[in-house]
């Protein structure tokens, strides 16, 4: 069985049909020839915009001249309430001082330091499962539930059951249900002083989701002056200063760069997770497979994720399929020249993992799911050209690394202790929203073994 994939729309839809299509998932309102296209043109009355799939484009875009398309202000309309000025939606030079400071946190080195801390919430994770043995369970709010969990053991040295640790958490789910990936921003051209148009609702969840990280922040800085802050990625964070400037973060730049981390590293993982578990259960061979390779947790330490190859792979295949994050938009600075088509200043740039992972003109089998493509030649060379899970250049993922830690390790301690299995019917169908999520929830039966 091929994993599934949404439906493509026509190739011709009216402005307001495309617009309400693509508020409402943004992966079923594009049209299946870009699966094949090296770019494609869209005009609004209000913009122009370019998907961009050729790997050469695609370099010029993230890697050769990531400062002439800066990301587009039009995304980040719909996430400033709760992200204000992370690292995620700054240009230039702010980002840039940002950079200097959260980038040496995630360095190789660290990721040793933290792996106890992802183990404890992988532990806690099969803990939780163990209650839901022989039962059908929406493995989302499982894998959401253990991302959460990494991040405040790595970020704050505190469990998810930690009371306000706990809020965000819950907090953080009513913003995702929430929020579209687009409010109107992105369409129409509104000036400064203009309202965003986010509902109330929005609105008030992420202030209080930035309410309670302010505390974390505060008490932490509390902890750090009185020299008692524990060395986790927190501390670490909040006491490096720019190595240009001296200057540290306070604690407001601190509760944006938190909601980043949290965005990022709980929701993306999430995603993450709960596709590579059911797409275990749609191949329960390969899901034996890796719980046989499993059996080397009995190696506690850090050189166990080297044990783990074929979860690596099978977790790399799952974000293939299903990159949380589909498209990412940049803004020419300029005027371009792509393709024999002239790209206007201020066009928006869209670049679709999306699309190019499953693009027809570069992979072998693109809707097929299969591990073993990354000892291919062709899967190593598309890994190298046309595979986007974590952006690249000098704005890839400051987390990558640590998503390839956490993402196999849960993968593989939650295949050791059970299996999980397809419910017929119940197929899930991915969408687009913060992340790509199923429509109806991703629903299997989760086995003790």
């Amino acid at each position: 069985m091929t994993p599934p994939k949404p439906k493509a729309r026509p190739d011709r839809v009216s402005l307001w049909r495309y617009m309400k299509l693509f508020r409402q998932d943004l992966l079923s309102a594009q049209p299946a020839r870009l699966y094949r296209a090296w770019m494609a043109e869209f005009r609004t009355p209000f913009f122009r915009s370019f998907l961009v799939n050729q790997p050469a484009l695609v370099e010029t875009v993230l890697k050769d001249r990531p400062d002439d398309f800066p990301k587009s202000g039009r995304i980040s309309e719909g996430l400033r309430p709760l992200l204000g000025d992370s690292v995620f939606l700054t240009n230039g030079e702010t980002w840039k001082r940002q950079r200097r400071i959260i980038d040496p946190a995630f360095e190789g080195g660290r990721l040793k330091d933290t792996f106890p801390a992802m183990r404890a919430a992988a532990e806690a994770a099969v803990d939780r499962l163990r209650r839901h043995d022989g039962d059908v369970v929406e493995i989302e709010a499982q894998t959401s539930h253990a991302a959460a969990d990494v991040i405040f053991r790595t970020l704050f040295s505190i469990p998810i059951e930690h009371e306000i640790a706990a809020q965000v958490f819950d907090r953080f789910r009513a913003y995702q249900r929430e929020q579209p990936i687009l409010n109107l921003g992105a369409f129409v051209p509104l000036p400064r002083w203009m309202p965003r148009f986010h509902s109330r609702r929005t609105r008030t969840t992420a202030a209080e989701i930035r309410g309670l990280i302010t505390r974390l922040t505060a008490d932490r800085m509390a902890e750090i002056e009185a020299g008692t802050a524990p060395d986790d990625l927190a501390t670490k964070i909040m006491t490096t200063a720019d190595p240009l400037t001296g200057v540290k973060f306070d604690t407001e730049e601190m509760v944006d760069q938190v909601a980043i981390f949290f965005l990022a590293g709980h929701e993306t993982s999430a995603s993450a997770l709960a596709w590579t578990l059911y797409l275990m259960a749609l191949y329960p061979e390969w899901q034996e497979r890796l719980a046989q390779e499993a059996q080397a947790l009995d190696d506690l330490g850090f050189s166990v994720m080297s044990k783990l190859r074929l979860s690596r792979d099978v977790f790399r295949e799952a974000l293939r399929l299903y990159p949380p994050v589909p498209m990412m938009v940049r803004e020419a600075s300029c005027p371009e020249r792509f393709r024999d088509r002239d790209v206007p200043k201020g066009a928006q740039i869209v670049l679709s993992p999306w699309h190019l992972h499953r693009h027809e003109r570069l992979w072998e089998r693109p809707d097929a799911f299969d591990p073993t493509r990354w000892q291919t030649e062709n899967g190593r060379k598309c890994g190298r050209e046309a595979y986007l899970p974590f952006s690249a250049g000098p704005r890839v993922c400051t987390g990558a690394g640590f998503a390839m830690v956490e993402g196999p390790l849960i993968l593989s301690m939650l295949l050791r202790y059970f299996r999980f299995e397809r419910v017929q019917g119940r197929d899930p169908v991915p969408v687009a929203h913060l992340t790509v999520r199923a429509a109806d929830g991703i629903w299997l039966r989760v086995l003790e073994r």
